[in-house]
Order: structure tokens, then sequence, then C-alpha cells
């Protein structure tokens, strides 16, 4: 199977999108920036951890993207608070990436037998 094949995959690249197309205005340079990135990261180290030789390294990727997700998901927070990202929307991508999250859990898991 390919990554592009995975749901997660192909939803950790739409909010990857709309993460970058909402806040592509962002003066804000160095949060947009190193939002931007860490969406950014979670489709990414899913596609490099499918195409990695051994199990061992393929469950190293995931859980990078576990992490990433997780950095993601504070700044969509930290930006609801200051401003940046409205309510309605972070609440949305929140709960988007807790639905990614249990995705990458669960595909972790998998390479674990």
């Amino acid at each position: 199977m390919s990554y592009e094949d995975l749901d997660v995959w192909k939803r950790a690249c739409r909010i990857s999108c709309e993460v970058y197309t909402v806040l592509s205005r962002c003066r804000d340079f160095g949060f947009r920036d190193q939002i931007t990135r860490s969406g950014l990261s979670i489709p990414s180290n899913i596609a490099e951890g499918f195409e990695r030789g051994s199990r061992k390294e393929k469950r190293k990727f995931l859980y990078y993207a576990k992490g990433s997700l997780a950095e993601l998901k504070t700044q969509v927070y930290i930006g609801q608070r200051i401003g940046y990202i409205h309510n309605e929307r972070g609440n949305a991508w929140r709960m988007e990436l807790d639905e990614i999250q249990k995705m990458l859990a669960a595909l972790i898991k998998s390479t674990e037998s």
C-alpha cells in the first residue's frame, strides 16, 4: 500500500493546505512559519516513513508525524487565544487533528506486531 492511499495522509495534507491558506496573510512571520512547518511535517513524515526500508524506521517517522501533530494543535490553540485564528475554525481544526491523531495511533500500533 502506498502512503497516498491512506486516509490519514490525505486528511493531514488537507489540514496543512488549510493552515497555509488561512494564515497566508498573517504578518507575524515567526508564528506563520512555525505553524505552517508543523502542519507540513505531519503528512511529510507519514510519507517518509512509508518509503523507509524497515518497520522500525516507518514507526519512527510515524511518531515524528504524531509529534508534529501535537505541535500544530498547540499552535492552533495559541493562535486562537491571540486572535490569529477564529475560534470556530480553530476548534474545527483541533477536532480534525484529534481524529488524525487517533488514526496515527492505530497506524503506529499496526507496525508493532
